[in-house]
């Protein structure tokens, strides 16, 4: 499952174990590609927690971390930001790189 994050929910929602946040918008091709990767990524990885934010919508946030391009994946790890993807990557790519962080 992935959660639905805003401004005001981000580091409550981040604050504790592995977390991956997908910084998108809806308009966004490269998004839309993204986003299934991460909706299956959730279904198969409960041990990491998986969110959204739209940064048309929650534009304070996108700006602390410095979002330029989208999608951007943040991967936080006890509340401290540990990696940040820009860009699509498939499935496995990110299954790789999660495992790292994970171990």
């Amino acid at each position: 499952m992935v959660h639905e994050i805003t401004d005001a929910d981000f580091e409550k929602e981040t604050e504790k174990g592995l977390v991956v946040i997908d910084f998108w918008a809806p308009w966004c091709g490269p998004c839309k590609m993204q986003s299934p990767v991460i909706e299956e990524l959730s279904e198969e990885d409960k041990d990491i927690k998986f969110c959204k934010l739209n940064v048309d919508d929650n534009q304070a946030t996108a700006s602390k971390f410095g979002i330029m391009s989208i999608p951007t994946l943040l991967v936080k790890k006890d509340g401290k930001v540990v990696d940040q993807i820009v860009g699509y990557h498939p499935k496995e790519q990110l299954q790789k790189l999660l495992a790292e962080y994970a171990a």
